[in-house]
């Protein structure tokens, strides 16, 4: 058994000591200095530099459409490419951006509009799809939507539905004298 063992040990150190000598006859030296290149420049990602990352328009009366412009620069040293903007609600919608690459120190922009609909405290995302190291940028825009004061009132009971009454009671309401909604 022992000599099977010490046999099949041998014939694999042969083995694998003969396909390392083949791998290195293979290697071309212009492809190593190709990949030493690729290499070097895989971190050199362009960078997106936001004048703001959120833009706030502040208390907006429900159903008031707004819009704000979002600047950014290239701070990187290879072109930024801006594939696609998106948002996370059909209530934003980006516009007008760059889609040709933008060059190292190059500046442009992008429209978001938002149809103002909403109530309280609001925040949507903006996403873009970039050549950056992360592949995705943010950006967000955030408003106080306050109600309408001239839009009309949806009371809970404006006279339009019948009041049920507790068991034992009579309705007061006309025509309904005399008997219970049960």
């Amino acid at each position: 058994m022992k000599k099977v063992i010490l046999g099949l040990s041998a014939l694999c150190l042969v083995a694998f000591t003969s396909c390392k000598d083949d791998a290195k006859s293979k290697i071309n030296e212009e492809n190593v200095a190709a990949a030493a290149e690729r290499d070097a420049t895989a971190g050199n990602f362009p960078v997106i530099t936001f004048e703001e990352v959120e833009h706030d328009f502040g208390t907006i009366m429900d159903g008031t459409p707004v819009e704000t412009v979002f600047k950014y620069t290239n701070t990187g040293n290879s072109p930024l490419v801006v594939s696609n903007i998106k948002s996370s609600c059909g209530c934003t919608v980006p516009e007008d951006w760059n889609k040709e690459p933008l060059a190292p120190g190059e500046s442009a922009h992008f429209t978001v509009k938002f149809n103002g609909k909403g109530a309280n405290q609001v925040s949507k995302t903006v996403t873009l799809t970039t050549n950056t190291a992360t592949g995705t940028e943010t950006v967000k825009i955030k408003a106080f939507i306050q109600a309408d004061p001239n839009a009309p009132v949806n009371a809970a009971n404006n006279g339009s539905s019948p009041v049920m009454q507790p068991a034992g009671q009579t309705s007061t309401q006309p025509g309904h004298e005399g008997h219970n909604h049960n």
